[in-house]
């Protein structure tokens, strides 16, 4: 026994050395901007550098075969077990064969909640029903909701369009079946963050014009990925580098979501994969031009790039709606429900949440826009760990509250 805990001790200072020796020999340590003016910016240094201290190792125990990197990720991400909850029922059941955890409150009604179908973010990739379960009971309890958390599958191992398709059958057993869960069918709400968001977005979209179930009352979109086409915005250059979700991190994510080789990040990024017959036609939707002054301060226009077909060929999912929501027509936008759209100042993704917003307003949508000066990508994903969490973090929770107790 004793020689077994000389062996785990020697065990632990040879992988403490080797991650010195990466940390010391990755630059990318050394990358990710903490802006002056972000929440918290000494706690975020700190857990960025844990978070690239992390990715180094996943890539590297992948390199060697001992564990995927998603698969570390995962279990990483999945957070601390919460305590038990007095004030709600918390049951695992599968709508439609997809995996969702429902919770709803002890306290009984005197007529039928408003019910909140939660999709989390993760890019497909990461996250679970764990991982964000503090957030689902909050919501829950403070906005008196039947909260349905879905657990779609993640890919690789399922993919794309799994994940989409998944949350759209939960979806819709929920509006089938609400009043046996004690819903009123006519206020359910569909919320995400991040790619969490791009579903939401996505099944609001193919809900819209049917008319076989009940209509989606709202949606709820939490700093959203929404589409692929140019990442060459103003929010692409300002938080260029910034901790978590870095410009080119973003485009890394959605490639391995899509399974298809990283190597064509760098030509994606330049927009190589877009022909020019197709900027043209999003240009409408899709532009600096789009942004509001005060968010392209020290923006400065791309250069021009080459169209590569045969990169256009390899990710031409990247132009489908179900990864670009801001792509799809206005014929489909317009029948949309009323929205709620979270951006953080801090985000690569800011702009997104600016674009879409825009479309939705211009097809007669109502939209609530909140913007967080202080916040930046993923800071909900904090939310219920006390000194750990950050004030950003239950800013956008109680936004998204806010709201669904609107309705």
């Amino acid at each position: 026994m004793e020689s077994y805990y000389i062996l785990v001790l020697i065990a632990g200072i040879l992988v403490a050395f080797v991650l010195l020796v990466l940390i010391a020999t990755d630059n990318n340590f050394f990358k990710g901007e903490i802006p002056s003016d972000i929440d918290q910016p000494a706690k975020l240094r700190l857990y960025h550098c844990m978070y690239t201290l992390m990715e180094i190792l996943a890539e590297n125990l992948d390199h060697l075969g001992i564990i995927k990197e998603h698969t570390l990720f995962r279990l990483i991400m999945d957070g601390l077990p919460a305590c038990w909850d007095s004030q709600l029922f918390i049951k695992d059941l599968h709508f439609g064969g997809v995996p969702v955890r429902i919770y709803l409150p002890r306290e009984p009604s005197a007529s039928k909640r408003r019910g909140v179908v939660f999709i989390h973010g993760g890019c497909g990739i990461f996250g679970s029903i764990r991982s964000y379960e503090r957030i689902c009971r909050y919501i829950a309890r403070k906005s008196d909701s039947v909260v349905v958390s879905v657990g779609y599958h993640l890919a690789p191992e399922h993919k794309y369009p799994a994940q989409v398709l998944e949350c759209l059958t939960a979806t819709v057993h929920f509006l089938k079946t609400a009043e046996s869960h004690g819903v009123d069918p006519a206020r359910i709400i569909v919320c995400g963050d991040s790619a969490g968001g791009t579903f939401a977005a996505s099944v609001c979209q193919d809900l819209g014009h049917r008319t076989d179930i009940p209509k989606i009352r709202a949606q709820v979109l939490i700093y959203p990925y929404l589409q692929a086409l140019n990442f060459n915005l103003p929010s692409h250059q300002k938080n260029a580098a910034v901790a978590f979700l870095s410009r080119e991190r973003t485009v890394r994510f959605i490639l391995k979501y899509l399974n298809k080789d990283c190597s064509l990040g760098k030509p994606v990024l330049a927009g190589s994969h877009v022909p020019e017959s197709i900027n043209s036609k999003y240009r409408k939707w899709i532009s600096p031009d789009l942004i509001p002054d005060e968010f392209k301060l020290g923006y400065k226009p791309p250069h021009p790039t080459l169209f590569l077909p045969q990169v256009h060929e390899e990710v031409h999912e990247l132009l489908e709606p179900q990864i670009s929501p801001l792509l799809a027509e206005d014929a489909v936008v317009c029948g949309l429900p009323d929205t709620c759209i979270v951006t953080c100042e801090h985000d690569v993704l800011r702009d997104e949440g600016l674009l879409y917003k825009k479309r939705l307003e211009d097809n007669n949508v109502r939209v609530t826009w909140h913007h967080v000066e202080k916040g930046f990508h993923g800071s909900l994903g904090f939310f219920g760990y006390g000194f750990f969490s950050f004030p950003s973090s239950s800013i956008v929770m109680n936004h998204a509250i806010d709201f669904i107790k609107g309705y």
